[in-house]
C-alpha cells in the first residue's frame, strides 16, 4: 500500500523526529533537501540516515526534488514554476510501495517546497498527502 507523508524537523529533536515517523508507520523517509546538510544535530545526511535505519526506517536522499530558490524572495512560487516532471517522477517511484515521508527543514507546510511537491507526486501515485 502506497501512502504519502510530509514532515519538517524545525524545532524538533532527532529523537522526537523518529517517534513520529514509527507512531504513523513510515518505513521510508525521502530527504527531499538539495542538500542534505543542518546545524541541528543528527540532521544532515549521515547521522540522520543512521539514526532511521536503526530505528527500522529506510533513508533516501533526492536531491532533484530540492528547492534551489529557498534563499530568494518567493521561493515557493519560483519553485512551483521550475519543478521538473522528472523529479515528481523520480520522487513517487520512491514512495511507491511504501508510507513514506518527504522531509525537509520548514515546520510550517505552507511555507515550504513540499506544499508544492507533495500534492503533485500524490496526484501521480493517485492517493492523499498527509502533513505531520
Amino acid at each position: 500500500m502506497t501512502e504519502l507523508y510530509t514532515i519538517g524537523y524545525e524545532g524538533k529533536e532527532l529523537a522526537e523526529l523518529v517517534a513520529t515517523l514509527k507512531a504513523h508507520a513510515i518505513d521510508r523517509l525521502i530527504d527531499v533537501r538539495q542538500l542534505p546538510l543542518s546545524r541541528r544535530r543528527g540532521f544532515s545526511k549521515t547521522p540522520l540516515g543512521d539514526a532511521l535505519r536503526a530505528a527500522g526506517i529506510e533513508y533516501v536522499h533526492l536531491r532533484a526534488a530540492g528547492n534551489p530558490f529557498r534563499k530568494e524572495p518567493d521561493p515557493i512560487e519560483k519553485y512551483r514554476a521550475f519543478l521538473p516532471a522528472a523529479a515528481v517522477g523520480e520522487v513517487a517511484e520512491a514512495v511507491r510501495g511504501h508510507r513514506a515521508a518527504l522531509l525537509c527543514f520548514c515546520g510550517t507546510y505552507a511555507e515550504c517546497h513540499r506544499s508544492v511537491l507533495a500534492p503533485r507526486v500524490a496526484k501521480k501515485l493517485r492517493v492523499a498527502s498527509v502533513n505531520l
